[in-house]
Formats: C-alpha cells, structure tokens, sequence
C-alpha cells in the first residue's frame, strides 16, 4: 500500500513559501507605483481638469473661470463628470499595464 507524504515534503512547502512571499513583494510594490502614478483628464475643451492617483483618489480638480457660468451649472457638472470618468478610464488602464503581469500568478484575482 502506498504511502501518502503530504505536498511532497518541506522542500515543496518552502519553495511555495517563498514563491508567496515574492508575489506579496511584487504586489506591494506594484500597489506603492500605482498609488505614485498620477493621470490628468480633461472636460470641455481643457476647461476642467481632474488629477487622480492610481489607487483612485482624486488629488486635485482645476476649472476655468470661464467655464463658471451661473446661468449653466449643468454644463458645469457635465464637465466634471466628463472628466471624472474619463481620469477613472485611465486609472483601470494604468491599473491593468502594472497588475496584469502579476495577475497571471495569482489565478486572475486581479
């Protein structure tokens, strides 16, 4: 009758020990470069900009004067919408070029 030795003794364990531990590394590091990285969107011809950090928050919005119209706060809004999403659209891109490559090793959880 054959014997049942767990995982393939301690060595197995160890290497897979220090495989995690490497992962845990690069995604720290990963996640510290993401929350480094700033993206910059615009609305409006340039009349709103918003500058969010990779690990979605939002650092700074900007507006023009000019795009301050108390008869059209809607258009306003619209704007910073506009920007918004779209500093939101490449925050996930920017997201995917730095934890793609990690994500493969971890069975796609990211």
């Amino acid at each position: 009758m054959a014997k049942f030795s767990g995982y393939g003794g301690g060595g197995n364990m160890q290497a897979l020990m220090k495989q995690a531990q490497k992962m845990q590394a690069e995604l720290l590091k990963a996640q510290q470069e993401l929350a480094d990285t700033e993206v910059v969107a615009t609305a409006g011809g340039g009349m709103v900009e918003v500058v969010m950090t990779c690990d979605r928050k939002l650092s700074s919005i900007k507006i023009k004067p000019e795009a301050v119209d108390p008869d059209d706060v809607e258009m306003l809004e619209d704007m910073i919408l506009a920007a918004f999403n779209e500093g939101m659209k490449l925050v996930e891109e920017e997201q995917q070029r730095v934890m793609g490559p990690l994500s493969g090793g971890l069975g796609g959880l990211f």
